[in-house]
């Protein structure tokens, strides 16, 4: 039987090259019982994800529109298709001049507004705003709460003075026809189409329930 020379008893050293880490089977382990999700879950996530985005994005920021009628032009036309921002009305007042879009305050669209989603598909996507709505109005902001407005021999003044039209009447029209004067509300407003002549607004519901003022 031979011995060691130097009399080393102990056991051989491993090479390192071969020693497996301590821990490294248990992660390999945990990771190898993880598994992704089915296709059909992640597009049920991803669908309902995007559903809470455009709702958020619909209340608070911004919502499509878009224009039935000829009551704005020349600023809008007839089908065009419009996004309106939110924000602003968080920090700031409705001014003169501004232009709106609110919901139909007294059936001013009549029975058939028109341009409502007319399958399930696009009622979906109206509910959460991702395609254009009808049932609202567009219309330029003439009088805030407080204002006097008044029609004199087919021109509108506003407290007093003569509205200018300028920017947004582009040919010579009568802004009214009917003489009248009316004091805005407060928290009211009146509001016109640029398109004097074929515009339901204001002036054509003066005689009714709410006066031709919008909230």
């Amino acid at each position: 039987m031979t011995s060691d020379p130097g009399g080393d008893s102990s056991p051989p050293r491993s090479d390192p090259r071969h020693t497996t880490p301590q821990g490294s089977s248990e992660v390999a382990a945990a990771k190898s019982k993880k598994k992704a999700l089915p296709v059909w879950q992640e597009t049920l996530l991803l669908v309902a994800t995007a559903i809470v985005l455009a709702l958020i994005i619909k209340t608070f920021f911004l919502q499509a529109f878009y224009i039935p009628s000829v009551s704005m032009r020349e600023t809008l036309e007839v089908n065009d298709r419009i996004l309106v921002e939110k924000v602003s009305g968080w920090f700031g007042e409705v001014e003169r001049g501004d232009v709106v879009v609110f919901d139909d305050p007294a059936h001013w669209l009549g029975v058939d507004a028109g341009g409502e989603p007319d399958n399930a598909v696009t009622k979906t996507l109206s509910a959460v705003g991702l395609y254009p709505t009808g049932g609202h109005l567009v219309k330029r902001v003439i009088g805030v709460g407080g204002d006097t407005i008044a029609c004199s021999k087919g021109k509108i003044e506003v407290n007093g003075s003569p509205l200018d039209e300028s920017d947004y009447v582009t040919v010579p029209i009568q802004s009214c026809q009917a003489s009248f004067t009316v004091e805005v509300p407060p928290n009211r407003l009146w509001v016109m189409g640029d398109n004097r002549e074929q515009s339901e607004d204001s002036r054509a519901h003066l005689g009714e329930p709410g006066g031709g003022f919008i909230p």
